[in-house]
């Protein structure tokens, strides 16, 4: 036996021991609980693994939504990890701060205003006053910082709005309940520096001003004033700091999205962090050997060409010394097809390489296309939306679209060619009346060497390599082609690139 089937011995041992220890517990349990309680045991699971099934499809639910609402860049979400952490920190200091230090300070101020409103509240008891009670007054103001007052009437005003923050409201009335006990009345938001304290006492209303900085603890904003200044300050730092973490990220994908449409990539170097010099040193590898072995490509293709058009000259050549002769123009147009099915061939496993992207005039492109396409004889039409200058390569889109056009020319009279360039996309798309392409078959016709027998005309000579060399230099160019129905009643044949 060898290991594994060691192992798997061993696992099914364990699972057989396992197995044989549940059936002991359940009969165990069968035999000891009564009935109604295993019964309720089992209602009791099945509601609790109905609440896990609900809790998970909640859990799928609310994670869909939040993914729906999380940013999609790299950028921004570096910046959410770094903010997030630092949002919840300060909350949490801020949270400890206004809970502890801020209201135990509070506490602390309000208990000492009131103990000195009670010790004169005492004095004015105990010790006889004169009517003005200057003695008192002079004590409040010069000993204690507030400022007394006795009012004629007997009755307290109604009480009036509270603040937002109402730490100091609840503060006084809690020591003054304590410490006082008489009915009383505060005012905290009608003077911003001062806080009024009436209280009723025996015959009279004494009323109290105190300095709210006296009774509140007033350096709370200054905390936060400073807390939310330094998280500023060290965001600003860290945008800064991933603006350039994250740039030589893009031009890494700005320069493989340019390689993949078959643009050159200039002045693009490894930069950044290690990582992102590694995968920068990795694509230009990449992009190295594949640009040798196109050109190894290139020149095997040039020489298997030379040969074969020095072998298709020398049959010319021995076919015009011989003379004329029915079978030798039979023969002569046979080497001119072969010649040009030869072109064809080269051309697609060449595939246009070595041509840079440059800027196109597409508006005339299209129409030089229609001037074609009217000299054999057919209808065409042109129309073209957005700005014409469009980055290609030249001859090779020419290439793409000319097939296009050529074959629905050969199905067809009419022919209707609209090009339209936003920001992003150029489309092309060609129109023909011709006898079209089934729609099961749409694909099929891009692949190399395909004819249709059914849906297309077969008079006409061809090698089945123009839909394919077409989509290969569409897709060279970061786009594609798609095949659907004409409104003309034909075919649609619709290029898309990115511009």
């Amino acid at each position: 036996m060898t290991s594994i089937d060691n192992g798997i011995a061993v696992l099914r041992s364990a699972a057989s021991r396992l197995h044989d220890l549940h059936e002991r517990i359940l009969g165990w349990y069968q035999r000891h609980l009564p009935q109604s309680l295993l019964a309720a045991i089992a209602v009791a699971a099945k509601l609790v693994g109905s609440l896990a099934v609900r809790l998970y499809a909640l859990y799928d639910r609310l994670s869909v939504r939040l993914k729906e609402f999380m940013p999609k860049g790299l950028y921004a979400r570096a910046l959410l990890i770094i903010i997030a952490p630092m949002v919840l920190l300060q909350s949490v200091v801020a949270f400890v701060f206004m809970e502890r230090h801020w209201n135990l300070v509070t506490q602390r101020l309000s208990a000492g205003v009131v103990q000195d409103i009670a010790a004169l509240i005492d004095i004015y008891k105990d010790y006889p006053q004169t009517a003005d009670r200057a003695v008192l007054r002079r004590i409040a103001q010069e000993r204690l910082d507030l400022i007394v007052d006795f009012l004629s009437e007997n009755e307290l005003p109604p009480p009036g709005p509270k603040p937002f923050f109402s730490l100091l409201d609840q503060s006084l009335s809690e020591e003054i309940g304590k410490q006082i006990g008489r009915p009383f009345w505060i005012d905290t938001v009608g003077r911003s520096a001062l806080v009024e304290i009436r209280i009723k006492l025996d015959g009279a209303v004494m009323r109290v001003f105190a300095r709210r900085s006296a009774a509140y603890a007033s350096n709370s904003e200054i905390f936060l004033m400073w807390m939310v200044g330094t998280s500023l300050v060290l965001l600003s730092v860290a945008i800064a700091f991933l603006r350039n973490q994250i740039r030589p990220i893009l031009r890494l994908a700005d320069a493989a999205e340019s390689f993949g449409k078959g643009r050159e990539v200039p002045d693009f170097r490894p930069r950044g962090a290690r990582e992102v010099r590694r995968a920068a040193a990795a694509f230009i590898e990449m992009k190295s050997r594949i640009e040798r072995a196109m050109e190894q490509r290139t020149a095997m293709l040039a020489g298997v060409s030379h040969d074969l058009r020095t072998i298709l000259t020398r049959f010319k050549l021995e076919l015009a010394l011989i003379g004329e002769s029915p079978e030798i123009e039979a023969m002569k147009k046979d080497v001119d097809e072969m010649a040009r099915m030869l072109e064809a061939y080269l051309a697609f496993a060449r595939g246009d390489t070595g041509e840079q992207s440059a800027p196109t005039d597409m508006a005339a492109f299209l129409e030089q296309l229609k001037s074609d396409v009217e000299r054999d004889g057919h209808r065409a039409s042109v129309v073209f939306h957005g700005p014409p200058i469009v980055r290609v390569r030249p001859a090779a889109f020419k290439r793409c679209l000319g097939n296009l056009v050529s074959n629905a020319a050969r199905h067809a009279a009419a022919v209707a060619i609209t090009g339209h360039r936003d920001h992003r996309w150029l489309t092309v798309t060609v129109d023909d009346d011709g006898p079209g392409i089934p729609s099961h078959l749409r694909e099929e016709v891009f692949k190399p060497f395909m004819r249709l027998d059914d849906a297309r005309n077969q008079d006409c000579g061809g090698t089945g390599l123009g839909l394919a060399i077409a989509r290969d230099i569409a897709r060279s160019h970061g786009g594609d082609i798609t095949l659907g129905d004409s409104p003309l009643g034909g075919l649609r044949a619709a290029v898309r690139v990115p511009v």
